[in-house]
């Protein structure tokens, strides 16, 4: 047997199913309402699954500056807010080879503090940089009936999680 983990430091894990590319923007939108500065996001998935549009949703829940594109060949894009709140900071780390070392050179440890940071491509490159993290894998639906649906798991890591605001935020309306 295994050793026995404090419920409080249990991951907290939801699973959805969304139809479209808009139901995707909207739970962004509305994870946006539980995100503070210091939050880092981490996506997961297969190519078109929907890591950006995703982003998106959460650019518009936090009301920040510019289109939220896919930052591949940028690495990084910073979107400060128009309303106030945390900037929106959106890396792709698809390119990066070198994990936290690569991060670092970014200067995520710096924005952490004070933005939400979502980073494309992040498993296994950015967990080092805090014990607290949302990290998000979408898979796209396969088969002819399901070619717009994605499977969202999300898992809330660290004691910041571990209330139901993220089962909340993320129930069926």
């Amino acid at each position: 047997m295994g050793t026995t983990q404090d419920a409080s430091q249990a991951p907290v894990q939801v699973r959805m199913v969304l139809g479209t590319a808009e139901e995707t923007r909207e739970l962004g939108r509305r994870l946006a309402a539980l995100l503070r500065p210091g939050d880092l996001v981490v996506l997961s998935g297969e190519l078109g699954a929907g890591k950006t549009t995703l982003t998106r949703g959460i650019g518009e829940g936090l009301g920040v500056r510019g289109a939220v594109t896919s930052p591949t060949f940028v690495i990084a894009r910073v979107h400060p807010s128009l309303t106030g709140g945390p900037a929106l900071v959106h890396v792709d780390a698809y390119r990066l080879g070198g994990g936290l070392d690569e991060m670092e050179d970014l200067d995520l440890d710096v924005s952490l503090t004070e933005s939400v940071v979502v980073v494309e491509w992040g498993e296994g490159k950015v967990e080092e940089l805090t014990d607290e993290r949302l990290h998000i894998t979408i898979h796209r639906g396969l088969g002819e009936d399901n070619d717009d649906g994605r499977q969202i798991v999300l898992t809330g890591v660290g004691p910041r999680w571990a209330g139901g605001e993220l089962a909340a935020a993320t129930a069926p309306r």
